[in-house]
């Protein structure tokens, strides 16, 4: 293995068997589904996984940059609840315009993950400890803006919210899915084709290694946390669209699912090895399985988080074990 290989955090082939699981587990699921129901079969089924989820899909990626580095970010969710809080009290309480409203949401959010990453480059703090300061202090920013959720009325969001992207016959897509493709786009080609995310695999593989190799690690791990704060911003503007709402309740427990879809997708918790394409079938996973449990109709909500965690739980002792044969 090339000097090379190893900044770009590749490994041996059975690196790529939790991804190639994930995919086997898509396809296996969409084929059970279509088979049991008539409906399930319908292509706009699969398009309404990712319109469901577009605003989930921002979010993981902007996680997966983290958890390659071997971190960790616990306040995503309450980043993505104040962003929809802000928006609200901006749209309609300060009057402020959809156009002005967006770079300030980017900025805050931004903002928020840039101060995490100086936590933990400079003050050498432990990520798990500097996110969780910033999931506290994002959701006290939420009540003390509102305690309570209320809807957005404006016409530009509703306009937004409402509009189809035409794909052929009847399918169609959200504008929500063309941003969260286009940042899926923008973050694979800043992995693989940046020296930038060459530094992020890395940072995950050894940081040590990557000092003595001349990458700079503070910067990058300054920037991926920051990075992480404006994807979960933008999620959070996404959620706008989709509930045409602000809820400082919004995004319980969102930090939890986003790592469990980025594990799902293939990504090693301890940092080094992973794929955006994997965290993409790790979102598609956890969404076909709420839209089994829904056609179903028979079984509780809460199984999606029961199986959610049997997959974990089975991903991550692959991972594991891959890890075992792979040394």
């Amino acid at each position: 293995m090339t000097t090379l290989d190893r900044i770009k955090g590749y490994r041996p082939r059975q690196r790529h068997l939790p991804i190639l699981a994930t995919m086997a587990m898509l396809i296996g699921a969409y084929v059970y589904g279509a088979s049991s129901y008539t409906a399930f079969g319908s292509g706009q089924v699969v398009l309404d996984l990712f319109i469901n989820n577009a605003f989930l899909l921002v979010v993981a990626v902007g996680m997966t940059f983290v958890i390659l580095t071997g971190g960790i970010d616990l306040s995503v969710g309450s980043v993505v609840a104040l962003s929809t809080v802000v928006s609200a009290d901006l749209l309609q309480n300060q009057g402020w315009s959809v156009i002005a409203v967006i770079p300030a949401v980017l900025a805050i959010g931004a903002a928020l993950g840039f101060g995490m990453g100086v936590l933990i480059q400079v003050f050498e703090i432990q990520p798990f400890i500097a996110t969780l300061i910033g999931m506290f202090f994002a959701r006290g920013l939420c009540y003390t803006i509102s305690t309570q959720a209320y809807s957005i009325d404006d016409p530009t969001v509703a306009s937004l919210a409402q509009t189809q992207i035409p794909l052929g016959g009847e399918l169609h897509i959200s504008i929500g899915v063309v941003v969260a493709l286009v940042v899926v786009a923008a973050a694979a080609y800043l992995l693989y084709g940046t020296r930038f995310g060459r530094t992020v695999y890395a940072i995950g593989g050894n940081p040590k290694s990557a000092l003595l190799m001349g990458l700079d690690v503070g910067r990058t791990r300054i920037s991926v946390y920051t990075l992480s704060g404006f994807c979960s911003a933008l999620g959070g503007l996404l959620l706008v669209l989709y509930k045409s709402s602000g809820d400082p309740l919004n995004g319980v427990g969102l930090e939890l699912t986003a790592i469990a879809a980025v594990v799902i997708g293939g990504t090693l918790l301890t940092g080094g090895s992973g794929y955006v394409l994997g965290t993409v079938l790790g979102i598609m996973v956890l969404g076909i399985i709420q839209t089994l449990i829904t056609f179903d109709g028979t079984l509780n909500s809460w199984w999606t988080s029961i199986i959610t965690g049997a997959l974990l739980f089975a991903f991550i002792v692959l991972q594991r074990l891959v890890g075992r044969r792979a040394t």
